[in-house]
């Protein structure tokens, strides 16, 4: 049987015993001191029953220095063992996420490696006639690591929802609502910005990987780490470039740009340009802007000049991705395509103008049998989302001149 004492003062209703102890033991040493001057008063010798009186207190007041003194060590020992509440009462919910956490992906790598354990129906492994469908511990590291790989779409404005979804759109040639004076007791003349509304749909895509079966039976390999590592990076890129590029009748993404800087040459670009494509977005939504471009553009970009001799892209240890551009970070995706005739060579603008709705959250499935005759396992992986411009003022596109 375990106790849960409280020693505490101050903190919601518990009681302290420290407090009364000693307010009981002022209670007792003002009684000594009025019999002692009782005593002194009358000059008079002590009588049998203040004697006893006396020695009681005397008693009392070293049994309660001796408890003060005892609780006072067990409270300073609990402090210093961080153990202020039992565990097994109040446990820590940080503490038994990563417990499920470690015991999830133990589980998911002995079923990878053919282990049979009773963990797998704890860690929440579903086998079914495909395969097993992964703990959301596992796909959750997967999407954390896939926003990381690609900032674009963790900079995006996402709606987790099934269904169509239509929300407003802010077109680029939108007037702002107004406010202006008025006198009493006329008409507020109501003036409202040209919204329209876009829907966003879900399109269901999904991607295979199929991992080395040598590599799984590796015990000395992390096998889960590769896991996450190979469904993240084929999950990000397929992400980056429909957010990007896009698919005719599928996620369009910053294809419904509106904004848009045309270049005089097909495959150069002018500092004067870059400025008129900065210049095209709204002060309001220059904060976190950011560039996105090839690699190659970039390239290109480094060797332009100002006025003063300067490069116009600086390194900046500070910057997100190490690169400024005219002051904002520059971003290089190898979806984004080269300069050529008509192609949209760069990106402007605040990515949080692009909506993502993502309909399903990722779910993982292990293949074991499937790929059993190319020594492999398959690791298939389903979502179901879409994108469009939701805000065009925020972003703004380069496009390159028709040859």
């Amino acid at each position: 049987m375990k106790m849960n004492i409280q020693f505490f003062a101050g903190e919601g209703k518990e009681k302290d015993n420290i407090k009364a102890l000693r307010e009981n033991r002022a209670e007792k040493v003002e009684e000594l001191k009025l019999l002692y001057a009782t005593l002194e008063a009358e000059e008079r010798a002590i009588t049998d029953d203040e004697e006893k009186r006396a020695e009681t207190l005397n008693d009392e007041i070293k049994r309660i220095d001796k408890t003060i003194h005892i609780l006072e060590d067990m409270k300073k020992n609990i402090e210093e063992r961080g153990e202020r509440e039992d565990p097994e009462i109040d446990p820590d919910p940080e503490k038994e996420e990563e417990k499920r956490a470690e015991e999830e992906e133990k589980a998911f790598a002995d079923y990878l490696r053919g282990v049979v354990t009773d963990e797998h129906r704890a860690a929440n492994i579903t086998k079914t006639d495909n395969g097993a469908v992964i703990p959301k511990t596992i796909a959750n590291k997967i999407i954390k690591q896939v926003y990381d790989i690609s900032p674009i779409l963790e900079k995006t404005t996402k709606y987790n929802v099934k269904g169509d979804l239509e929300i407003p759109k802010n077109p680029a040639d939108s007037d702002d609502i107004t406010m202006a004076y008025h006198d009493e007791f006329t008409e507020l003349e109501a003036k409202a910005g040209k919204f329209t509304t876009i829907s966003l749909k879900g399109f269901l895509s999904g991607v295979l990987s199929l991992v080395s079966n040598s590599l799984i039976n590796n015990s000395q390999f992390d096998i889960v780490s590769f896991v996450i590592d190979q469904m993240a990076y084929n999950v990000s890129r397929f992400v980056e470039k429909e957010l990007l590029i896009g698919t005719d009748n599928k996620i369009e993404g910053l294809k419904g740009v509106v904004l848009t800087t045309t270049a005089e040459k097909a495959t150069a670009i002018k500092a004067d340009e870059l400025i008129d494509l900065q210049d095209s977005i709204k002060d309001a939504f220059q904060t976190d802007a950011i560039w996105i471009m090839n690699s190659k553009t970039r390239t290109a970009i480094r060797k332009l000049k100002d006025q003063n001799g300067r490069y116009l892209l600086q390194d900046d240890v500070n910057a997100p991705f190490g690169k400024v551009l005219l002051g904002k970070p520059v971003y290089c995706s190898d979806n984004m395509p080269e300069l050529a005739a008509s192609a949209t060579a760069i990106y402007y603008g605040d990515m949080s103008g692009l909506a993502v709705k993502i309909a399903e959250d990722l779910e993982i499935a292990v293949l074991r049998e499937k790929y059993m005759t190319q020594h492999a396992t398959g690791i298939v992986g389903w979502m179901e989302m879409d994108s469009k411009v939701e805000n065009e003022q925020k972003i703004a596109k380069m496009v390159m001149a028709a040859e």
